[in-house]
């Protein structure tokens, strides 16, 4: 399923209909371009933005160059590809990093948009790549907020910082000065949300901006209200000049229309996106992985990335050892579980693999089935896991007992098991490791 739900389905359902004809006339572009504005507009792209995307999609879609070519339904949809990733910013904006430490970022966002829970994400994404991140409790209004961003840098594994209920300036004032003292070189501030903008709520971020001059002042987004995301990112630009845009709850029902808008409307790029509930769950925005995700072409970078992450280098060179040897064994096959279950929600991965899109529904998609195979697995006596060809059917049913399993599903774990293993040592020729231990 391609990402923005319906978008994506709609797009490439306009497209399938343009792939089928061996020519294009100018008036079927023209039909198509009708039904791609629908489609951007139903799922709450800005109009203007539509209007423009359109307008530009169209004057080179009727080109020469496409309705004379031998593949012009696949010449529409390369133009449309681009297109995107120039209305959502063309590359990744990474974050600025202060000349002299700490950088500090400022959060700001409506309540309920998932700023708190992204600060402490992007402390923990920050930990990962070598920083040593401060996350301060400026929201002394919101019941529980000062305890929330505390429990997150908590779970992140990051330093944390909090005066209470006094003044929000001071405690940012007073959390840089302490940041340069314990040698945090980034300062994440979580200030307060209101349920709608208010004079109240920007004078606040106002005074703690000219106080702290942050070097990035981000504005947190709820991707799924659409439309209504745009207006705020653009209240709040006028009055704060925000540096980028996180968008949040990108895993939800999203329509598209903060994504496709926020850049073209505002200037400002989208620097991060939430993908998940987890502390993990969070990604660089880039402008044409992500509309290869829309268009249901795949993201196979960002699934190697994933797969970096995740993996362990050394025990992969073990791993390319044994089946060099023939010794793929249930140990393995429990490492692999594991490393999968670390890459994040298995239907969000299916979804970044190329052709992929449309080929199956994630409500299709059995994570408890692994939860299943693993304790068939703990069931198993350490010599079955290292030696699987003596799990005869007497062994079969004793692991089913003691895995509170069916002897079908033993057998189906069995299967599942010999089909990797020979998978793996058809793909083993020495590449295992440096595919992914090679960065791209």
């Amino acid at each position: 399923m391609a990402l923005f739900g319906s978008l994506g389905e709609r797009l490439n359902h306009i497209f399938s209909k343009l792939t089928k004809r061996g020519k294009l006339t100018e008036l079927e572009i023209k039909e198509a371009m009708r039904e791609i504005r629908v489609a951007l507009l139903e799922a709450d792209v800005n109009f203007l933005v539509a209007k423009d995307f359109i307008k530009n999609v169209s004057e080179k879609a009727v080109g020469e160059r496409v309705l004379e070519s031998l593949t012009p339904g696949q010449q529409v949809i390369k133009i449309v590809n681009e297109e995107l990733i120039s209305l959502m910013g063309s590359e990744n904006a990474k974050l600025e990093v202060a000349p002299n430490p700490p950088t500090i970022i400022l959060m700001c966002g409506l309540q309920g948009a998932g700023k708190t829970t992204m600060c402490s994400k992007l402390g923990f994404m920050l930990k990962k790549q070598g920083k040593k991140p401060l996350l301060v409790a400026c929201d002394i209004y919101r019941p529980a907020a000062i305890e929330q961003l505390k429990i997150g840098a908590k779970n992140a594994g990051v330093d944390f910082f909090e005066k209470g209920t006094i003044n929000p300036v001071k405690i940012a004032t007073e959390a840089v000065s302490y940041a340069k003292k314990m040698g945090n070189d980034t300062v994440i501030i979580d200030t307060a949300g209101r349920l709608q903008i208010s004079q109240e709520l920007m004078d606040e971020l106002v005074k703690i901006k000219e106080a702290v001059k942050p070097t990035e002042i981000l504005l947190t987004v709820d991707s799924m209200t659409g439309q209504e995301s745009v207006n705020v990112a653009t209240e709040f630009n006028n009055k704060l000049d925000i540096t980028g845009v996180v968008l949040t709850k990108l895993d939800g029902d999203t329509r598209g229309g903060a994504a496709l808008s926020i850049k073209a409307v505002t200037g400002k790029p989208i620097k991060f996106c939430g993908i998940g509930e987890k502390i993990g769950d969070i990604e660089p925005f880039y402008p044409d992985r992500m509309a290869s995700r829309i268009l249901g072409m795949g993201d196979v970078l960002t699934l190697i990335e994933k797969a970096q992450e995740a993996v362990d280098q050394k025990e992969m060179q073990k791993l390319e050892e044994r089946l060099k040897k023939n010794q793929f064994t249930f140990d393995d096959f429990l490492l692999q579980f594991e490393q999968i279950s670390k890459m994040g929600n298995i239907a969000d991965l299916l979804a970044m693999v190329p052709g992929m899109a449309g080929k199956f529904n994630p409500k299709d998609v059995d994570e408890s089935k692994i939860k299943v195979f693993k304790s068939i697995i703990y069931s198993m006596t350490k010599k079955e896991r290292a030696n699987p060809e003596i799990i005869n059917g007497s062994r079969r049913k004793r692991i089913a007992a003691g895995s509170g399993r069916t002897i079908q599903e033993v057998n189906s774990l069995i299967k599942q098991f010999e089909q990797t293993k020979q998978l793996m040592k058809n793909a083993n020729n020495g590449k295992l490791a440096k595919m992914f231990g090679r960065k791209f």
